[in-house]
């Protein structure tokens, strides 16, 4: 049944592309204020990946949800993917998963339940093998379809992965390579799938961020809707340093250039963009390589401050600049 119906024809956008832009959204929460705590570790201040609260003092728990639009067409695959971008915002956070519950919208009118299954399977096994518990969840009736998970994890309030803990000196480091939302985005336009992509989508971030763990690293932060250029730039403006990129080192997946060349660039890639040029010097660089800096993710890898093995170290953080969060050379 799956083969019958091409779940990214019946969205607007795909995957972490379809986010609210980064400006809007910061504007949207910038009144936002809760009530003050020594037990929030981690809130709306700085834009991080998750909320942390210290319910001891060995233990925290890390909270947040996140779901979206099918960025792919397979109803299984989305669901795995989906479910490994929400299970990201913990580990990014240094947290360990603990239990999550579905969030599913679902047009009753035009795609067969059986589809909506399958999305909840590949959920399930995706929280299976982290060993996370999924129990139960909400739906809607939707126009479009979407899904996604919120998620309750565990950390060490003294061993955190925050997004302004980055200090100059500090290198960076990719776990996962680039190009997500214009090969998703040229699979919408043609329907052509692109293995490696859904392969990289559903990989954990269980074990980068134990490496990172291990390794005494205490900056992160992962790459989705925002690019690499925009979580970046949020990174090093929480930090208090500029972050400097060599374009050269940045991993990209087979065939991200040539989806961009053939003009497959989501609107959420050239808003991030637009958002980060005002912070940014890119002049060393070609325009196509700054989109794919700054092209949308969906279940992206971690950037690091710090190096683990195996992750291309793509640049380093420096003295704060004036007036630039980014330079890539």
């Amino acid at each position: 049944m799956s083969t019958e119906y091409r779940l990214t024809q019946y969205a607007h956008g795909g995957g972490c592309a379809c986010k609210i832009p980064p400006g809007e959204l910061e504007e949207v929460v910038r009144g936002l204020r809760g009530t003050p705590s020594d037990d929030l570790l981690v809130g709306l201040d700085d834009g991080d990946d998750a909320a942390v609260v210290r319910i001891d003092g060995g233990r925290a728990v890390v909270a947040t949800t996140d779901f979206f639009t099918p960025v792919v067409d397979d109803a299984y695959d989305w669901g795995r993917i989906a479910a490994a971008n929400a299970l990201s915002d913990v580990y990014a956070m240094g947290g360990r998963p603990l239990v999550a519950l579905n969030l599913l919208g679902w047009p009753r009118e035009k795609l067969p339940f059986e589809l909506a299954a399958e999305v909840l399977r590949g959920g399930m096994d995706v929280c299976t093998a982290a060993s996370c518990h999924l129990a139960g969840g909400h739906s809607v009736d939707d126009p479009e379809p979407k899904y996604g998970l919120a998620v309750t994890g565990l950390a060490d309030p003294d061993h955190l992965l925050r997004n302004d803990s980055g200090r100059a000196g500090l290198p960076l480091s990719l776990t996962k390579p680039l190009g997500l939302g214009v090969l998703n985005n040229r699979h919408k336009a043609t329907g052509e799938r692109f293995e490696e992509a859904v392969a990289v989508m559903t990989t954990l971030n269980a074990d980068a961020a134990e490496a990172a763990l291990a390794a005494g690293i205490t900056c992160a932060t992962d790459v989705t809707g925002f690019g690499l250029l925009g979580h970046l730039h949020k990174l090093a403006r929480a930090s208090g340093v500029t972050a400097v990129v060599d374009a050269a080192a940045v991993p990209f997946l087979d065939g991200a250039r040539a989806a961009l060349r053939d003009g497959y660039v989501p609107g959420g890639s050239r808003r991030n963009l637009d958002w980060v040029r005002p912070h940014a010097d890119l002049g060393a660089v070609a325009d196509d390589t700054a989109i794919l800096l700054a092209d949308a993710q969906t279940s992206g890898g971690l950037l690091l401050a710090g190096e683990i093995q195996g992750a291309p170290v793509i640049g380093e953080l420096v003295p704060r600049r004036a007036g630039q969060t980014i330079v890539v050379r």
